[in-house]
């Protein structure tokens, strides 16, 4: 998949953009592709996780899900965060990167004019995804996987009716999972959690099985 930028606040962005793919289709992994026949099910944005322990967008989590989600209609635009990767600018632990993940937002929405907007990040970069995302009107669906409700500030997103798909490891030694449940119990609805079983922050051994409840949470949402 070729390399692109987008226009970020603080200079270029590195991205990809993994198109949707036609249903019935195999791809690389030998998945058959639920995919779209009648238009995109969605234009998705996906932020990584925290740029100064390594998160970039081809962060395992982050590359699985976004495949999961073109298997069943969507166009998923990666990006790296400023200062990761070969993009411009420096970290700043959250305005800053809250201002690219916008950025993407308006590419994808200047890209796919008409299609339903998606916010999604792994760790956090679901911190930045869902807290713009509760802001913005017109994102419909939100995907958090492992968020780190204890380090940063939910409560935005708790309180946001927009509907919100939750990952969480069983055994999350940085994003205790009961953090995650006790948030989303007090999260407003529509709403759903799911659990894997025995998988630590970055799923090791369980990256396909985040891209499995991917599939399984979102390849029927509209």
């Amino acid at each position: 998949m070729p390399l692109r930028e987008i226009a970020g606040p603080a200079g270029r962005l590195e991205a990809l953009l993994d198109e949707p793919v036609a249903a019935g289709t195999i791809d690389a992994n030998g998945r058959v592709a639920g995919g779209f026949a009648n238009g995109l099910r969605a234009a998705v944005v996906f932020a990584h996780p925290h740029t100064e322990y390594g998160g970039t967008m081809h962060t395992k989590v982050v590359y699985q899900a976004a495949k999961a989600l073109s298997r069943i209609g969507c166009a998923v635009l990666r990006f790296n965060f400023r200062g990761a990767g070969a993009s411009a600018g420096t970290f700043t632990d959250g305005p800053g990167e809250m201002d690219d993940f916008r950025a993407a937002l308006e590419f994808m929405r200047r890209q796919y004019p008409g299609a339903k907007v998606w916010a999604a990040g792994m760790s956090f970069g679901s911190w930045i995804a869902l807290t713009v995302g509760a802001a913005d009107p017109g994102v419909t669906t939100m995907i958090g996987i492992a968020p780190p409700i204890s380090r940063y500030d939910f409560e935005p997103v708790a309180q946001s009716a927009t509907p919100k798909f939750l990952i969480q490891g069983e055994r999350d030694e940085l994003c205790p999972l009961k953090d995650v449940q006790a948030f989303y119990a007090r999260a407003a609805e529509p709403k759903e959690l799911v659990v894997i079983d025995a998988a630590d922050h970055l799923f090791d051994g369980k990256v396909s099985e985040v891209a499995d409840a991917v599939e399984d949470l979102l390849g029927d949402w509209s």
